[in-house]
């Protein structure tokens, strides 16, 4: 049953990619760095959940469980990607890309998987949640980046535009925010979600978050261009 979750999840990446190919076809004024972010995101997990699909990316822990590396090899690149799309939003009609908040949430991000997968190869029930605890307080911080720094400067914007980065910040934030308590409640955790439960759950988290938010998070852009005509910035 694991095995049928995991490969439909590539096949949801597959759908992803298409519909933004689909929607950079027709960019309706969104710049193309939007889309090509958009792609990558379930292009690069697509592949890594293939790998696990496949019977490989997976080691066992101390205790006997199996410890899916691949999920954070998908994470590092596909989590820092939707990081650096809600930065575009919040950048969208303004000059200036400020590429030092968007470096600011990759790093705590790359904190956040490492401190995960460490959580999940420890030997001992301290480590295993002092690194989970760490890569909660580095969630903690990609989440005081987006709520504080970054809404600031979406704020310079036009209104509609800062009501879309509000919207995708609010949706990312309770997408992200599953990912820690289904950490809890499987296997890794507290052992309450069966391995197949566990799986399920962040195939239909990574879901949301990747295709679905994706999805949402373009066509907003997309209806304020054609509702209001508004100036883009080019490229960072």
């Amino acid at each position: 049953m694991t095995g049928w979750w995991l490969w439909s999840y590539v096949a949801a990446m597959a759908g992803g990619t298409v519909l933004f190919l689909a929607l950079w076809a027709r960019p309706c004024g969104v710049p193309a760095i939007e889309y090509q972010v958009a792609v990558a995101v379930p292009v690069w997990s697509g592949l890594w959940y293939a790998v696990l699909a496949l019977g490989d990316g997976r080691v066992t822990d101390p205790g006997g469980q199996p410890v899916y590396w691949a999920r954070y090899a998908d994470w590092a690149v596909s989590a820092s990607l939707l990081l650096v799309a809600l930065a575009l939003t919040a950048t969208h009609a303004l000059p200036g890309r400020h590429p030092g908040l968007s470096a600011a949430l990759v790093g705590l991000n790359a904190t956040m998987v490492a401190a995960g997968l460490l959580a999940d190869l420890a030997a001992g029930t301290w480590s295993r949640y002092l690194y989970f605890t760490l890569g909660s307080l580095a969630l903690s911080g990609i989440f005081a980046v987006i709520w504080g720094p970054l809404r600031s400067v979406a704020r310079r914007q036009p209104e509609g535009l800062h009501h879309a980065y509000v919207e995708a910040a609010a949706l990312l934030t309770v997408l992200w925010l599953g990912y820690p308590l289904v950490w809890l409640g499987g296997p890794s955790g507290v052992g309450l979600l069966s391995p197949t439960t566990d799986t399920a759950l962040f195939v239909l988290l990574s879901i949301a978050s990747k295709v679905g938010w994706g999805a949402f998070d373009l066509a907003r852009l997309r209806g304020l261009a054609r509702r209001t005509g508004l100036a883009v910035a080019g490229p960072p």
